[in-house]
């Protein structure tokens, strides 16, 4: 069933008022007519089953006929920090990593990173990876549309590091099993940092690890940038019984 994320100021008792985008989707690209059914979201871990009553060109009138929790938010909350890659292999990182159940994102550019955005870029940017988050988190039924925050430098990154319960560093060179980390870890807030197509420097290794990072390897195969923080959010997330089975 098609999902939207609403202003949960758009929700009254009984009663959803869809506005905006969706209201063209609705209409215009699925021909939904009165008496079909969609779920809406209220972006905070809340679904909606409703029924359209009336549809106009700006607004569309759902009737709320039942409400439960969400299902797809994981337990454990994973931020994907990855250093800008080059072409659109980022947007493939928000859509999949969203679908995954990364909690947010934060890009960022270190030493050896191509990609090099100004603030008016990278905030027109920024809109663009929104839009591609809200989209994949409406597909995979998140009850939650993950964040993408503004562009780091390397130092702006750092000081990020000391807002979460742990910091898990990408390392092709050394660093701990990931399957050791993870067996020790409970920790309910995560970042994980990944760097560009040329890796990491020796300086930025080290301050890492100076700000409490704990580098990990990721195998004895060298992945590419955007495949590197989708199999580390995998392992996270099957770690703490979050892709089927039960935890570590």
């Amino acid at each position: 069933m098609q999902r939207y994320f609403i202003d949960p100021n758009a929700i009254e008792p009984g009663r959803i008022t869809v506005r905006g985008d969706d209201v063209h989707h609705i209409k215009n690209v699925l021909r939904m007519t009165v008496g079909d059914h969609i779920l809406c979201c209220d972006g905070q871990g809340k679904d909606y089953y409703t029924e359209l009553v009336s549809i106009t060109d700006k607004e569309i009138l759902c009737r709320i006929l039942s409400t439960f929790p969400s299902k797809g938010e994981p337990r454990v909350r994973v931020t994907v920090a990855s250093s800008l890659p080059k072409g659109d292999k980022l947007e493939w990182v928000l859509q999949k990593a969203t679908e995954l159940g990364a909690d947010s994102f934060l890009p960022f550019m270190s030493s050896r990173s191509v990609v090099r955005l100004d603030g008016k870029k990278s905030a027109k940017k920024r809109v663009r990876w929104q839009r591609i988050v809200k989209e994949a988190a409406e597909q995979s039924h998140r009850g939650y549309v993950p964040q993408v925050g503004n562009v780091l430098t390397w130092k702006g990154l750092l000081e990020k590091f000391p807002s979460y319960d742990q910091v898990l560093f990408a390392y092709e060179r050394e660093g701990s099993s990931l399957v050791e980390v993870l067996q020790k870890t409970r920790s309910q807030r995560l970042l994980v940092v990944v760097g560009p197509e040329g890796g990491f420097t020796e300086s930025e290794v080290e301050e890492a690890v100076a700000q409490g990072a704990v580098p990990v390897q990721l195998g004895p195969r060298i992945l590419r940038a955007e495949t590197a923080p989708l199999a580390l959010l995998s392992c996270i997330l099957f770690s703490f019984g979050e892709m089927g089975g039960e935890p570590l």
